[in-house]
């Protein structure tokens, strides 16, 4: 699928762009460290890249592959609990593009209702998170990379909406050649600016106006 004609370059880089170490967390799981996102997260990047109504989520498939008495916590502090599991199946669609993800999750307490629903949103949260990594790296992509080659301790802020149309009017008012000009800039896009670059990137342009005026 052309992506360019689902989703507007500001998007693209947006999804292009590598996942902020900030926002990873760990776990341990089978005596090994995992790496993940949390659910807030990653709908918060949905609302930021897509728009608060440019994306939709729907559980296609919720239930408990596991329910049984065990005991909570440690001696000399236990007590007689539930432990329960579930598994779901969340639908997320974007402009057209339909991405499904299926997700476990594992629900602990002394009340059995309160262990079901923790255990039921768990599972849904996984799965959502699931079917969102498949668009990009904001969304946990780059974790499932064991060298996690794009989780940056710091991720560059591009240049906005407004500033990409202002640099494209100036390209366009100069006739400047812009493969040439981005290859100047070393970026692959107007989009990818860096947003710290920005008025580097219009004197650049307005000293080839000026020279044609001379």
């Amino acid at each position: 699928m052309n992506l360019t004609a689902v989703f507007d370059p500001k998007q693209i880089a947006q999804l292009e762009a590598p996942l902020s170490r900030e926002y990873v967390k760990e776990r341990e799981q089978g005596g090994k460290k995992l790496s993940y996102i949390e659910a807030w997260h990653a709908i918060a990047e949905a609302n930021r890249i897509f728009g608060f109504d440019g994306w939709t989520r729907e559980t296609i498939d919720i239930r408990p592959v596991s329910e049984r008495e065990r005991q909570i916590g440690r001696p000399p502090n236990t007590r007689q609990g539930w432990g329960v599991s579930y598994i779901a199946k969340v639908r997320v669609i974007v402009n057209g593009i339909v991405r499904e993800g299926t997700g476990a999750g594992h629900g602990i307490d002394v009340d059995l209702g309160l262990a079901h629903e923790s255990a039921a949103k768990e599972a849904e949260s996984d799965a959502m998170k699931r079917a969102l990594m498949t668009f990009g790296n904001p969304f946990g992509l780059a974790l499932y990379d064991k060298q996690q080659a794009n989780v940056a301790d710091e991720v560059p802020e591009y240049v906005n909406a407004q500033q990409v149309k202002a640099i494209r009017d100036l390209i366009t008012e100069v006739g400047a050649d812009e493969p040439k000009y981005l290859e100047y800039l070393k970026v692959e896009s107007v989009e990818k600016i860096p947003a710290s670059k920005y008025g580097y990137a219009v004197s650049a342009l307005m000293a080839k106006k000026k020279k044609e005026v001379a």
